[in-house]
C-alpha cells in the first residue's frame, strides 16, 4: 500500500486527485491538502470583480464529491514539506506521511513586494476569489465618483492575459453604464511590448493587443516598474533595455487593479534541491524533482526558466490546458512507479487560452509554450467571450460530477475548431 498526498486543492490538485484515482492499486491511499473544502474557478474572477458574477456560481465543495470517489480531503493547510522525512506539517499540528507527494500549492502572491500593493494597500486583486469581492466593493464605490484607473502587472508577474481581460471588462463595463468617457485608463505591464504575454507573443498577439488599446481609447506603458503605490497615485519607472529609468511616471487613480508578482508558497520555500531561490518547485521532464525523486510538481508552482531575456522580470505562464498536461503525466508516472516500472511520460507544455474581454476575446494557441513553436496561432472575436462562458458551465458542471477527463482539450479544443492540433 503507498501513501500519495496532493498538497493543494485549486485547479491542479483538484485534477490530479481526479486522475490519479484511476492510476491507484487495491488498497493506495489517495490525500487532498487544502485550505479550506471549496475550490473557486479562477478565470471568473475578473467577472466577479465587476459584479457578472456572485461567489457562489463559480464554487465547488469539494467535500462530497472528494467522499463520494474515495479521496480524503484534509482542509486546515499545511506549515511545511519536509521531504528528508517525507512527510508534511499541517497547521493543526499533525504530520502526514506520504510516499509519493504532488505538489500543486499555486503561487504566494509577493504583494509585500512593492510597498502600497495589494488588497491591504492601494490596488485591487483578481488573483483570489476573495480579493475579487473586495475589487468588486472597491469599484462599487468607483462608478459614484469616477476617475482614472490604473490596470496591469508589476514585475515579476507571470500571468498578463486576466490584465488584458481586467482593461477590457472594465471598459466594457463602463460604456455600459455610460460612464467611459469619465474614465482615463492606463495599463502598465513589465512586458516589453504590448501582447508579449510572458511568451514573447503567440502569433499576431501584439498587434491585436494594441490594436484592441488603441480601439477603446487605453494608454499603456511597457518596461513599467512600479516602485511604490499610495493613496491616489502609482510611481512607475519606464525602464531602457538595460533596465535604468528612461522615463519616471506619477499615475493618478481612483481604481486600480494590478497583478503581483508570484514566489513559491511558505510550506515549501527554501528547501535546498526542491526549489529555485525564488521558491518554484524543480522539476525534470516528468514533473519529477530531481533530487527527491518521490516529489513531482504541477502547476503555477512549476519552476520554468522566462522566454528570452527582459529588461525586467517577466514570468511564463502556466495556462489551464498546460496544467491539465502536466496533471496527466505525473498521473501516469506515478501509476507506473507504484508497478515497478519507470516513469517516463513527459508533458505537453502547449499553451491554449480564451481571453475574454466583455463584449469579445482573444484566444491564442502555442504548440509547445515555448518558442520555437509547431503551431504560433491566435483569433479575435466575439465567439471567444462566449466560448469563454461555455467553457465556465462545461468546466464547473464536470468538477462537481467528479468526472475525470481532459477538460481543457475536450473543451478549448473543439471550440477553436483545431481537432488536428490533438495530432
Amino acid at each position: 500500500m503507498a501513501n500519495i498526498v496532493v498538497l493543494g486543492a485549486g485547479l491542479g490538485g483538484t485534477l490530479m486527485a481526479y486522475e490519479m484515482k484511476s492510476q491507484l492499486r487495491d488498497g493506495d491511499k489517495l490525500t487532498v491538502v487544502g485550505q479550506g473544502h471549496t475550490y473557486h474557478f479562477v478565470p471568473s474572477n475578473p467577472w466577479v470583480a465587476v459584479d457578472w458574477r456572485k461567489r457562489k456560481a463559480i464554487e465547488v465543495d469539494l467535500a462530497p464529491v472528494f467522499a463520494k470517489k474515495g479521496i480524503e480531503l484534509v482542509t486546515c493547510g499545511a506549515t511545511k514539506v519536509v521531504p528528508a522525512e517525507n512527510r508534511i506539517e499541517l497547521e493543526n499540528g499533525a504530520s502526514l506521511p506520504y510516499d509519493y507527494l504532488v505538489i500543486a500549492t499555486g503561487p504566494d502572491l509577493a504583494f509585500d513586494e512593492i510597498e502600497g500593493l495589494g488588497p491591504k494597500g492601494h490596488t485591487q486583486s483578481i488573483c483570489h476569489v476573495d480579493h475579487a469581492e473586495k475589487a468588486q466593493e472597491a469599484f462599487a464605490a468607483f462608478v459614484k465618483n469616477p476617475g482614472p484607473i490604473v490596470v496591469g502587472a508589476v514585475q515579476g508577474a507571470s500571468c498578463y492575459g486576466p490584465a488584458y481581460e481586467f482593461a477590457f471588462i472594465l471598459d466594457t463595463e463602463l460604456r455600459r453604464r455610460k460612464l467611459r468617457d469619465r474614465v482615463p485608463m492606463t495599463f502598465v505591464t513589465p512586458e516589453p511590448y504590448i501582447g508579449h504575454l510572458g511568451l514573447d507573443g503567440v502569433g499576431d498577439t501584439k498587434s491585436m493587443l494594441e490594436s484592441e488599446l488603441r480601439e477603446r481609447h487605453i494608454k499603456w506603458i511597457t518596461n513599467a516598474r512600479v516602485t511604490k503605490v499610495e493613496a491616489g497615485k502609482m510611481s512607475v519607472e519606464e525602464v531602457n533595455d538595460d533596465a535604468t529609468t528612461k522615463t519616471a511616471h506619477e499615475l493618478p487613480f481612483s481604481y486600480s487593479m494590478l497583478l503581483p508578482a508570484f514566489r513559491g508558497v511558505p510550506a515549501v520555500r527554501g528547501i535546498e534541491g526542491l526549489t529555485n531561490p525564488r521558491g518554484f518547485i524543480l522539476a525534470d521532464k516528468t514533473q519529477r524533482n530531481p533530487k527527491f525523486p518521490n516529489i513531482f510538481s504541477i502547476g503555477v508552482c512549476v519552476a520554468i526558466p522566462p522566454v528570452g531575456k527582459t529588461p525586467l522580470p517577466v514570468g511564463v505562464p502556466k495556462t489551464g490546458f498546460m496544467i491539465e498536461s502536466m496533471v496527466s503525466a505525473t498521473a501516469l508516472n506515478i501509476g507506473a512507479l507504484l508497478r515497478g516500472q519507470p516513469a517516463t511520460r513527459e508533458p505537453t507544455w502547449n499553451a491554449v487560452c480564451l481571453a475574454d474581454f466583455g463584449n469579445g476575446g482573444v484566444a491564442f494557441v502555442a504548440q509547445p509554450q515555448i518558442p520555437p513553436r509547431n503551431v504560433n496561432w491566435s483569433a479575435s472575436g466575439t465567439w471567444v467571450h462566449y466560448a469563454k462562458i461555455g467553457f465556465e458551465m462545461f468546466f464547473l458542471h464536470k468538477l462537481r460530477s467528479g468526472i475525470s477527463e481532459p477538460f481543457y482539450e475536450k473543451f478549448v479544443l473543439n471550440a477553436l475548431g483545431i481537432h488536428k492540433l490533438r495530432k
